[in-house]
C-alpha cells in the first residue's frame, strides 16, 4: 500500500506541474482566454485531490 501511495503522490504532483505549465503558457500565448480558465479550474481540482493523496500517504506512514 505504501508503494502504491507513494507513486500516486508522484503522479498527482505531476499531473498538477503540468496544468499549471499548460495554464500558464495558454495565457502567456493569449491564445484562448476560456481554454486558460478551464486549465486553472484543473489546477485547482487536481491540487485538491494532489492534498488529499499526500494526507493518505502521511496518515499511512504514521499508522
Amino acid at each position: 500500500m505504501q508503494f502504491a501511495l507513494f507513486h500516486l503522490t508522484t503522479i498527482a504532483v505531476l499531473a498538477v506541474l503540468i496544468v499549471l505549465i499548460l495554464g500558464l503558457v495558454t495565457l502567456l500565448r493569449g491564445d484562448s482566454p476560456n481554454l486558460s480558465q478551464k486549465l486553472m479550474r484543473w489546477r485547482i481540482g487536481l491540487q485538491f485531490a494532489a492534498i488529499l493523496v499526500i494526507m493518505a500517504f502521511v496518515l499511512y506512514q504514521r499508522a
